[in-house]
């Protein structure tokens, strides 16, 4: 994207481009509206299902939070991203506080629990990779070692994969 005007760049608001099936279905769909780019920063902070489904949500929340507030910084001058925050302020009780709080976060690993309602507990080691060239393209892999978990994943990812089969007239 380098070169495309301010517009068109890869936003600092965690807006989720592309994610695998497994990956996406961690995620209700209410945070996956059609109209609008997936946001980690709505699901973590608006979305009730992520704290029934978020081991440990408050850490992940605030963390959250403190993300947002380390690409407040280094993006000052964006108009979405400063309506996001204040979007945030208006809707998440939890938001005004921890941005208060003036935590700044750079997440490159860590651990995540998730529940989903279809395959139970998954657990996950995760790495964020910056991509070269660009500081707004951040690639995030999940990685498992927990015995049964691939069995897991291939079971949401059967019932949660769209139907392979055509439709429509003629099919």
């Amino acid at each position: 994207m380098r070169g495309s005007p301010p517009s068109q760049r890869a936003s600092p608001r965690t807006d989720e481009p592309a994610a695998s099936p497994a990956c996406a279905a961690k995620k209700p769909p209410t945070s996956r509206a059609p109209s609008s780019p997936t946001s980690t920063r709505y699901y973590y902070l608006l979305d009730p299902e992520a704290r029934e489904r978020t081991g440990d949500w408050e850490q992940v929340a605030c963390e959250t939070v403190a993300m947002l507030r380390l690409e407040a910084g280094r993006c000052p001058g964006d108009r979405r991203l400063a309506d996001l925050i204040g979007e945030l302020t208006l809707t998440s009780p939890e938001f005004s506080t921890w941005w208060n709080d003036h935590r700044v976060l750079r997440h490159t690993h860590g651990a995540a629990h998730y529940w989903h309602p279809l395959v139970g507990d998954l657990h996950f080691s995760y790495e964020f990779m910056q991509l070269p060239g660009d500081d707004n393209q951040t690639l995030c892999v999940y990685l498992s070692r927990i015995p049964g978990h691939l069995q897991q994943l291939e079971r949401l990812h059967d019932r949660t994969a769209p139907d392979p089969r055509p439709t429509g007239p003629g099919s």
